[in-house]
């Protein structure tokens, strides 16, 4: 992936706020047009999705109208979300089957959609952060396109992703026989398999550099 810009290290937003509901509109707008400025808008809803739950976490838990600032900052493949609040007041971390309560869903959800979170106290209160994984646009289509093909392929083969296991895991195991059926295919066809997985392994080298 890459942000746009000739220093993606020098890439830094900061948009203070209030914890009012009628200003999440505004930081989400904010949150959408900066991403698409650093060349990766394929990451808004997601990020703007976490940003939301942020941000309402310090409405709930701090107070309606407080103070608050959110920072983006690429950091490598990842892109690190801020939120900044005055109260020194930490959050609790909540597993799985504490997520129905009140107190710590929007950040059990935050969790889920990061790969990486934690909370720190400042001189003037605390930081909520977490880390998402951010890919170019290009690279993204290419990884929609074959998540599309793969259920198809998996409806096509009567696979069912049963509940103990992930559809993740489901995939991967239906990519791997989707590939083996195309080098049958390919050498069927009178041509070298080995060859098309030399230039496949380029495409993906070629899409991973974007």
């Amino acid at each position: 992936m890459a942000f746009r810009g000739d220093d993606a290290s020098a890439l830094r937003c900061v948009l203070p706020f209030e914890a009012v509901p009628g200003e999440f509109r505004l930081l989400r707008s904010a949150v959408r047009s900066t991403l698409g400025q650093w060349g990766v808008p394929g990451a808004a809803d997601e990020v703007e999705l976490v940003v939301t739950e942020l941000a309402t976490n310090v409405m709930k838990h701090v107070g309606e109208g407080a103070a608050a600032t959110l920072v983006l900052e690429p950091r490598g493949s990842r892109l690190r979300v801020e939120l900044h609040d005055k109260s020194p007041v930490m959050p609790k971390q909540v597993g799985v089957a504490d997520c129905r309560q009140e107190c710590g869903r929007g950040l059990h959800l935050v969790a889920s959609m990061s790969v990486d979170w934690g909370t720190l106290l400042t001189g003037t209160g605390k930081t909520v952060w977490c880390e998402v994984t951010v890919v170019a646009d290009a690279v993204y289509a290419r990884a929609q396109r074959a998540y599309t093909l793969l259920g198809s392929y998996r409806e096509l083969l009567g696979v069912r992703v049963p509940r103990q296991v992930s559809r993740s895991r489901v995939n991967q195991e239906a990519a791997v026989t989707l590939i083996a059926d195309l080098l049958v295919w390919l050498t069927l066809q009178g041509s070298d398999p080995d060859e098309a997985l030399y230039r496949a392994q380029q495409l993906y080298e070629a899409g991973e550099a974007a």
